[in-house]
């Protein structure tokens, strides 16, 4: 959801954040200047040295000097942001990693992943699950990182190493056959769980998906952030009301050009997605998405199932010709939407015919079930006119 597009402006305010990263960095790795200019009899007061007189007795105190990276007060902010929030779903455990999942609904199963600087709640506050759930059992699942799922430092969280943890997961809830809808990032995840063969799937349906390796200011920027060290220095200076700064301003790219819908900014937790756990999440995605999509483009035309394929023409993150279009070419029998109008978020603006497409791939041919009418339209809040 983060990354930021192709275009010319883009770059150049990517540019601008990283050489305005590198000042800060820069200076936080600075002496106060107050302490460079301590002067000798300053520094022996501070010290506890005296130049004459009997030295103080007694037992002096010692103490275990503390070790590791010291926690800022943006740190200890953001650890606390990443906790506050009540999951809203169940847990399931693989491998002593507690993987967060929305599970609604009766029926045959259909899995959502999300994109990256999203979570699995992204697709209750757009309303996807609600509506799917009154025919399916739906499962939205928080990729490591994201959400209220965490990222172990101690393995690479490709697209390849994701699927296999939705394998794992989806094995867990008991989950055949399952239909998978991916956007954004996710669709790298659903592709990697289609090519590799661990489970049998009833199709795919990819949202404003990444498909190809591409030129992206992001990637270069993601890879620095994603720098141990760096990383963790940036995210320390991400303070509460910067990060509502930052994500103010993804959120107006990533629906452009439709307006945030109100019930977004309303629902959506700013605290968890600019919280240091997701954001060290979206910068290693960032940095790893051209490896990701390099290494599974080989086998998008060996796949032998549905796949639906929707985009937004209005797309500033991802180019609709470069990625959606030579997709739907490579993949033999796949379908191609491309919604007028629409951005990246196609799931909110576009939430009918991704509910079509789920349908229509879910259904013996001809004989797709009729999507129930909502009563409150999707990205209004409840009780708001």
């Amino acid at each position: 959801m983060f990354p930021f597009g192709t275009r010319r402006s883009a770059k150049r305010a990517v540019r601008r954040g990283a050489a305005q990263l590198t000042k800060l960095l820069t200076a936080a790795a600075k002496p106060p200047r107050s302490a460079v200019r301590t002067k000798p009899k300053a520094a022996a007061k501070v010290a506890g040295i005296k130049k004459a007189g009997a030295p103080k007795t007694g037992t002096p105190k010692t103490g275990t000097p503390k070790t590791g990276t010291p926690k800022t007060g943006a740190t200890v902010r953001a650890r606390k942001a990443d906790a506050s929030r009540k999951a809203p779903g169940r847990f399931v455990a693989i491998d002593q990693l507690r993987v967060h999942t929305i599970v609604r609904g009766r029926g045959r199963p259909v899995v959502l992943l999300h994109g990256n600087g999203t979570m699995a709640e992204d697709f209750a506050i757009c309303g996807l699950i609600e509506r799917l759930a009154t025919r399916y059992r739906v499962i939205a699942i928080d990729r490591p990182g994201f959400g209220h799922t965490a990222r172990p430092r101690a393995r690479i969280w490709t697209a390849v190493e994701q699927a296999a943890l939705v394998h794992r997961v989806l094995e867990a809830l008991k989950v055949e056959r399952p239909l998978v809808v991916g956007h954004s990032w996710g669709t790298l995840v659903a592709l990697a769980l289609a090519a590799g063969g661990l489970r049998e799937l009833r199709g795919l349906v990819l949202l404003s998906g990444y498909y190809y390796p591409s030129r992206r200011a992001d990637v270069t920027l993601s890879k620095t952030l994603a720098m141990p060290g760096i990383g963790e220095a940036a995210r320390a200076m991400m303070n509460p009301a910067m990060g509502r700064l930052v994500a103010a301003q993804a959120f107006r790219h990533v629906f452009r050009p439709q307006a945030v819908p109100p019930r977004f900014e309303a629902e959506f937790p700013v605290e968890i997605a600019m919280g240091a756990t997701q954001l060290r999440a979206s910068t290693e995605d960032a940095s790893t998405m051209n490896t990701a999509a390099s290494g599974l483009q080989q086998t998008y035309p060996r796949l032998q199932l549905p796949v639906a394929i929707l985009t937004g023409d209005a797309d500033a993150v991802v180019d609709v010709d470069e990625q959606s279009r030579r997709l739907h070419g490579e993949i033999a029998g796949s379908t191609l939407k491309v919604l007028p109008g629409l951005g990246h978020m196609i799931h909110y603006a576009g939430i009918g015919p991704v509910e079509r497409a789920v349908d229509d791939l879910m259904a013996p041919a001809g004989k797709a079930p009729k999507a129930p009418r909502m009563s409150t339209p999707v990205g209004a809040v409840p009780g708001r006119a």
